[in-house]
């Protein structure tokens, strides 16, 4: 009887001790196999330190070697929240006092942020705040909080403010919280000015102590490349001012205005507004960071007509002294009249005398004489419908329809710039190689790539001869009389010269052209036989007037008289 019990109960100890043992082994193996990999990680991060060296942005300089954008040291404001003690109100309220400075409007939203992170106690790491400066990063440091420790970082400065802002573009954070470049330089050169982040690695001890006899792994930063661009600061400050105060002065909703030169395509000054500061770009509307230099495009109207009237020219149907035997009245095309700007008709006028009188009805006759074909292609050759490679993020190029689809009221209307659209880079770039001697240039901003160590030119870009030598003299000396001679010539500067064309042009919408809003225009270069600079000023529907004559002529040569002082360009008191 005693044996049977003694048996019972060695049977039911076995069986617990092996059901226990079963238990222990099941538990070993969910720790060691099923989450072996995770438990290595979290007790690798107890020992392991490891962090991001940042690494400082290339500079952006103008072409004297100043600073148009540069990398400044600047603090990320981290937080512990597993570590707070006390009233996350109260913290909050001291850190908003700080971080809302001088005129700075309590940022509520901000506000919220930093208090749901603060309160999230399971968080060991979070970014607060962002690009505080040694002033900043001191006042906080003087609240003692335990939990808050900073990280350097660099930030974006723009010593000028708003100067050139849509040439340059501006630095903002993707959504990881990287800075990335977007629009201008920033955007298209974002790969080399970011450089290469560092990182360091070591072993700790118990009391978070590095331990220096334990692997030690450290990679430096490598800077980003420096951008020495084409910029003249002087240049770009003047076309700034005066573009800005001619909107103001004619009543434009905008404008643009670009200085080339046009022996090398290099970008002296690029303009638009309305403007922004790129340095706060975070308080504009996406709508205010495209270049409409590059971006935009508008139909060129009158000063469309030199790039006809130079294919004419090379293609040896017209010369300069060349009779329009049509100019005597309006001239019928298909359905439509072409008539002319003011309806005033000259009978027997030279093609200078077109050009000079910007005479719609002595452009119809250029275009039958280049016929669709061979104008069609000339355009293509100007760089129409095709990107310039500019060096800037965002450059579009409108459509240019094929020579097939062309119908003759095409080749009249484009004849004198309206069916056709172009941006202000393009008619810039086309008029350049009417400069400099018939060669389409490549336009560049950025000049050279240098690091601590090495520098790289970046070399002009010719394209293609576009027309010879010897027509693009001929229409440069027509261009100079239209300039010196034409409705603009009231504010022609007497003993400078100039080769230059406005344009008037009405504006697309919804099938038809509106009669009363225009883009007004002027694009010239100086001196016409030696060009130090080929300019382009567009109004965008200037209320004091319709023309461009009493608006972006003025104002081309408000600019230009300041251009002549600056690069010692003399007057010739004999033109």
């Amino acid at each position: 009887m005693a044996d049977s019990i003694f048996n019972k109960r060695l049977a039911v100890y076995s069986l617990g001790f092996l059901l226990f043992f079963l238990l222990v082994c099941a538990r070993l193996f969910y720790w060691q196999v099923v989450k072996g990999d995770e438990l290595s990680l979290q007790a690798r991060k107890q020992y392991d330190w490891g962090k991001v060296l940042a690494a400082p942005r290339g500079n952006i300089l103008a072409t004297d070697g100043s600073w148009l954008a540069a990398s400044v040291v600047r603090y990320k404001l981290i937080a512990n929240p597993s570590l707070i003690k006390g009233s996350i109100d109260s913290i909050v309220d001291s850190l908003m006092n700080i971080l809302t400075t001088g005129d700075q409007k309590l940022d509520e939203s901000k506000k919220s942020k930093i208090k749901n992170l603060l309160l999230n106690s399971k968080l060991q790491w979070v970014i607060l705040d962002f690009r505080l400066d040694e002033e900043l990063k001191r006042k906080i440091e003087d609240l003692k909080y335990p939990f808050l420790t900073f990280e350097l970082e660099y930030s974006r400065y723009y010593p000028e403010d708003s100067i050139a802002a849509h040439l340059l573009g501006f630095v903002g954070k993707n959504e990881e919280g990287v800075d990335v470049g977007y629009f201008g330089l920033e955007g298209e050169y974002d790969l080399a000015l970011s450089g290469k982040s560092g990182y360091i690695k070591y072993e700790k001890d118990a009391l978070g102590l590095p331990i220096l006899l334990r692997d030690l792994k450290e990679v430096d930063a490598a800077n980003g490349v420096n951008l020495k661009t084409h910029i003249d600061k002087t240049i770009q400050t003047i076309v700034d001012k005066e573009l800005k105060n001619g909107i103001e002065r004619y009543g434009a909703s905008g404008g643009n205005a670009i200085v080339l030169r046009p022996q090398d395509g290099a970008i002296l000054a690029m303009s638009s507004y309305p403007s922004y500061d790129p340095a706060r770009y975070w308080e504009y509307g996406n709508e205010y960071f495209i270049n409409p230099n590059v971006s935009y495009s508008f139909e060129p109207g009158s000063i469309f007509k030199v790039l006809v009237m130079a294919a004419g020219i090379d293609a040896g149907v017209i010369d300069s002294d060349t009779i329009c035997e049509i100019c005597s009245g309006p001239v019928a095309v298909d359905k439509y009249l072409i008539e002319t700007w003011n309806k005033k008709y000259r009978k027997n006028s030279t093609m200078t005398d077109v050009l000079v009188n910007s005479d719609n009805v002595g452009m119809v006759f250029v275009a039958r004489r280049l016929g669709i074909e061979r104008m069609h292609e000339y355009l293509r050759k100007f760089g129409i419908g095709e990107n310039t490679g500019i060096d800037l993020q965002g450059e579009v190029s409108p459509r240019f329809r094929d020579k097939s689809k062309w119908s003759i009221v095409d080749q009249a209307t484009i004849s004198f710039g309206q069916g056709v659209a172009v941006t202000p880079i393009q008619m810039v770039r086309a008029v350049g190689a009417i400069a400099n001697g018939g060669k389409l240039m490549t336009p560049q901003v950025v000049n050279s790539l240098s690091s601590a160590d090495w520098e790289k030119d970046i070399l002009p870009v010719e394209s293609r001869q576009v027309i010879s030598q010897q027509s693009a003299k001929k229409i440069s000396y027509m261009m100079a009389q239209a300039a010196k001679n034409g409705e603009a010539k009231w504010t022609f500067l007497r003993g400078f010269k100039v080769a230059g064309k406005t344009g008037t042009a009405q504006i697309p919408i919804e099938g038809h052209y509106d009669k009363e809003k225009t883009i007004a225009s002027f694009i010239g270069f100086a001196p016409y036989d030696n060009p130090k600079f080929v300019m382009l000023v567009t109004l965008d529907k200037p209320s004091t007037s319709p023309w461009a004559s009493e608006t972006a002529a003025p104002l081309w040569y408000k600019i230009a008289n300041q251009l002549f002082s600056y690069l010692k360009i003399p007057p010739d008191n004999q033109d």
